[in-house]
């Protein structure tokens, strides 16, 4: 009778324990966290604020000509991020990108800090090489960032 009732009073749970896993993955938040600032590439450029709407996808991936502080300028176009280039040589690969679509985004990422010329040269040799506009890439104003609403 003693191993009946026994028997009767352990159950086998059929519970798991969560507590392990939590850490882990408590564990690993903060391991990305640390390393995802570390891991993007790119050119440090101080955007210009300004109070506009976003673009709207096209569906198409835009190429994107970076200008940095130092007046250097890149392009960034599907697989080749950040290529530098001069002046002829960006207006050479734009045609190319051009006579294969000619429906591709130009996006001008320039420092705030440059000379404007710079930046009008960069949106002749995309218009010279086809592109039917080129948008410019911007921050949001600061009460539009803090989530403020602003005026």
């Amino acid at each position: 009778m003693k191993r009946k009732e026994r028997r009767e009073r352990r159950k086998p749970m059929a519970e798991i324990n969560v507590v392990p896993y939590i850490d882990v993955m408590l564990v690993l938040l903060v391991i990305f966290m640390v390393t995802a600032p570390l891991i993007t590439q790119g050119v440090k450029v101080d955007l210009p604020r300004a109070d506009a709407d976003p673009q709207p996808g096209e569906g198409m991936p835009p190429v994107v000509i970076h200008i940095d502080r130092f007046g250097d300028t890149y392009l960034d176009q599907g697989d080749n991020k950040l290529l530098p280039v001069d002046q002829q040589l960006l207006f050479e690969r734009l045609v190319g990108v051009f006579d294969e679509a000619p429906a591709t985004p130009i996006m001008v990422r320039a420092d705030a800090s440059i000379d404007y010329g710079l930046v009008v040269d960069a949106m002749v040799a995309a218009q010279a090489a086809g592109a039917p506009s080129v948008g410019l890439v911007t921050r949001p104003p600061l009460a539009s960032a803090a989530g403020s609403g602003g005026p």
